[in-house]
């Protein structure tokens, strides 16, 4: 009988102890995780029940607020501009959860961090309704407004920051959809929207800029392979490789070509910096299997390739994936094969060029603001890694430049009248139909500008070579390049 007790006893205490343990893990342990999920209903109910602060762009202009209704909630979200600022706000539902914005700094904005504990006490005391902190973005409300605009009837991404900062100008991702459509009091009218939004096959709730399935890059990629060739010491901006009409990828029975179809230059011998500012692919795939293996890799991951920066929304990582043997590695080098990155990834490239061979961390966000108009946080420009020496930024600035500014340079409908203007456009092949016939192509732009002071770097990705309304065969030379020129002209003209 003792023995039994005994048992029962100990059984006891294990179960105490077992419990003991979750209580504390959940109550100290996971208790802002639990907090933070859209799941947690009743942490979404009480943040409506206080006045949710603002969301600004870098101008002051509240594009996310909270008002008053006279419902079981006491408070609403509306959003001013809505598609236009969707993929950075993101939505803020009681029944749908939150995302963006909206659900990473969801803390500041409810006024639920611990810093706001005494501001929401001496709120109560002195009879005020609770009321959360706004976050002012970097976001320019002409620039954001100058891309979304150039992005209507397209499918695509555009991102534009300040290479000496890392500030982001410009998130702009389409199709979009209107936050006020998930954030509204009705059940089923927030869920029959929300159903709509996932069943769009044009994924409207897809963040291009950062996120979704990432682009193909094509021939912007080039840019990093030219300057892993500087890098390496091997080669210079006048150093010479063959220069055929066609090129047995190494080890393989198929063909690199040029875009053209024919030899980048005069059919014996074409420099590398003829080949970036024309575009051409095999002088590439020949300088990567001259290299070392790893000199591509170490190049994309001193640009960031690999890095999911947070800004503070989580950015998928870019990456080259994992090219083995040197056909791989040669459709690689000019952006084929796995290479995958999204378009703010690719901007950093060219503001890392811009700013001498140093990349800024990149942020959304500038400053988070109280209820009394007092900053407590605010944005210092930090260096996230120097990526390239200056001397290779330098020559790869001249690259770049001469890409927009010679005859024979595809960028051209990116120069503006006053400013120094570089670019690199690219033709992304992303697959073939059930017939084998090529799918639309990918089309980019990136580069940077300066004038007057004012700097400016961008990334534009254009998806089905512009579609319908472009017959599919839009050229990277044409559209999105002069979509880049706008949203460079609406930094450097304000």
């Amino acid at each position: 009988m003792n023995k039994q007790l005994k048992t029962v006893t100990r059984t006891i205490f294990v179960m105490f102890l077992a419990l003991f343990v979750a209580l504390t893990m959940i109550q100290f342990v996971y208790v802002d995780s639990l907090r933070a999920n859209p799941l947690n209903e009743r942490t979404t109910r009480n943040s409506f029940n206080i006045e949710r602060g603002a969301i600004l762009t870098s101008n002051g202009d509240p594009i996310a607020y909270s008002v008053t209704r006279d419902d079981f909630y006491k408070f609403g979200r509306e959003y001013k501009n809505g598609e236009i600022y969707a993929p950075i706000t993101g939505y803020f539902s009681h029944y749908q959860g939150s995302s963006g914005i909206e659900r990473v700094l969801n803390e500041e904005l409810s006024g639920a961090t611990g810093g706001q504990f005494f501001s929401r006490l001496s709120r109560i005391f002195s009879d005020q309704h609770p009321q959360g902190n706004s976050v002012q973005l970097t976001v320019d409300d002409a620039v954001q407004k100058a891309a979304f605009e150039q992005l209507q009837g397209l499918q695509g991404s555009i991102v534009a920051l300040d290479p000496e900062t890392g500030k982001i100008l410009a998130l702009a991702s389409t199709p979009s959809y209107d936050p006020a459509k998930l954030s509204a009091n009705e059940s089923a009218t927030v869920i029959k929207n929300y159903n709509e939004l996932v069943a769009d096959t044009n994924n409207p709730l897809y963040n291009r800029a950062i996120a979704g399935n990432l682009y193909i890059p094509g021939s912007v990629f080039k840019v990093l392979t030219t300057a892993a060739a500087l890098e390496s010491g091997k080669y210079n901006l006048d150093s010479e490789v063959a220069d055929p009409a066609e090129w047995q990828l190494p080890g393989s029975v198929d063909f690199m070509r040029n875009y053209h179809q024919r030899a980048c230059d005069n059919g014996d011998k074409v420099t590398l910096a003829t080949a970036l500012v024309r575009s051409c692919n095999i002088p590439f795939g020949e300088i990567v299997n001259e290299l070392p293996p790893n000199a591509l890799p170490d190049i994309a991951k001193a640009f960031g390739f690999g890095r999911e920066y947070e800004i503070p929304l989580k950015v998928t990582a870019s990456t080259i994936g994992q090219p083995t043997g040197a056909a791989q590695l040669a459709l690689t080098s000019i952006g084929q094969f796995d290479a995958r990155v999204t378009p703010l990834q690719m901007a950093l490239v060219s503001a890392t060029i811009a700013n001498k061979g140093v990349q800024m961390s990149p942020t959304l966000v500038d400053k988070i603001i109280t209820p009394d108009l007092l900053t407590t946080a605010e944005h210092k420009p930090t260096e996230f890694a120097r990526s390239i020496s200056q001397d290779t930024a330098a020559k790869m600035s001249e690259l770049l430049v001469r890409s927009v500014t010679d005859e024979s340079g595809l960028a051209g409908n990116a120069a503006i009248a006053g400013a120094t203007v570089g670019g690199k456009t690219g033709t992304a092949q992303v697959g073939k139909d059930e017939n084998g016939k090529d799918l639309p192509y990918t089309i980019w732009f990136t580069g940077f500008a300066e004038k007057d002071g004012r700097k400016v770097a961008v990334a534009v990705a254009i998806e089905e070579g512009g579609g319908v309304a472009h017959n599919f065969s839009a050229q990277s030379g044409q559209l999105p390049t002069q979509i880049g020129k706008k949203v460079m002209e609406a930094v450097l003209n304000k």
